[in-house]
């Protein structure tokens, strides 16, 4: 077994349910966890018998472009892309953050947190 992790992945989006986040958007914060058999990429050094984290991002990318009024959607989305390209991995654990959020007080980030297995 082995462990993939992306750390901080940024991004800028358009998520929330309040009319002027739809318009000005906010930055983002992804953070990714992988549970998959990395033994045989360990032996072979091939790219094509791991989980590609070049993939793992890209997937991030283009679904935090895709709006959601909240980010439990925009993560399960993450997480089912995840799954469906990537045959490989065994669990997944996705952090969506917004930076800022725009919640009447002076707080850094609010974090969702959900995981799926295979």
């Amino acid at each position: 077994m082995g462990l993939i992790k992306l750390k901080n992945i940024k991004v800028y989006a358009y998520h929330g349910c309040l009319v002027e986040e739809k318009k000005i958007g906010s930055d983002y914060r992804v953070d990714l966890k992988i549970k998959a058999n990395l033994s045989k990429s360990a032996l072979s050094d091939r790219l094509s018998e791991t989980v590609d984290y070049v993939h793992l991002n890209h997937i991030v990318k283009e679904e935090m472009a895709i709006r959601s009024k909240l980010l439990e959607h925009a993560a399960e989305r993450i997480l089912v892309r995840i799954f469906d390209e990537l045959p490989l991995v065994d669990k997944a654990i996705v952090d969506v953050s917004k930076i800022n959020p725009p919640i009447g007080g002076n707080v850094e980030m609010v974090t969702i947190t959900r995981s799926k297995n295979r």
